[in-house]
């Protein structure tokens, strides 16, 4: 991965605006990693994921990490994690990892949300 950075709720007038903006962020705003340059876009591999417009759900029982996303919300803090990665099999798990990118502490209290993906190459 070179860089992630996306929107779970719509920010522009329209999804081609909002893929663009989100892919410029993605390219050069993602802090974990430097900017993409020009000698690497020719070797880069690009994939947009359209989410589904987040549902809360009152039981872990209605997650399936394989399918679905989350989204942890406690206040201000949210976290997102998409569906079907690599290593994570449990919805327990997906939890832990949306929760830790918030910044929530665990034991906190939580919202769950679910959301499926429709993934583009």
């Amino acid at each position: 991965m070179r860089g992630c950075i996306g929107t779970f709720m719509p920010t522009q007038e329209n999804i081609a605006q909002e893929i663009i903006k989100n892919a410029i962020s993605a390219a050069i705003d993602d802090p974990r990693f430097s900017p993409v340059t020009v000698s690497e876009l020719e070797d880069l591999s690009i994939s947009v994921d359209v989410l589904s417009a987040p549902e809360e759900v009152k039981d872990i029982s209605q997650l399936d990490p394989k399918k679905y996303g989350v989204i942890v919300s406690s206040g201000y803090k949210k976290g997102l994690l998409l569906p079907d990665l690599e290593g994570v099999d449990t919805a327990e798990y997906q939890i832990d990892i949306a929760k830790r990118k918030a910044g929530i502490y665990p034991g906190e209290k939580v919202k769950l949300y679910r959301f499926e993906v429709k993934r583009f190459f």
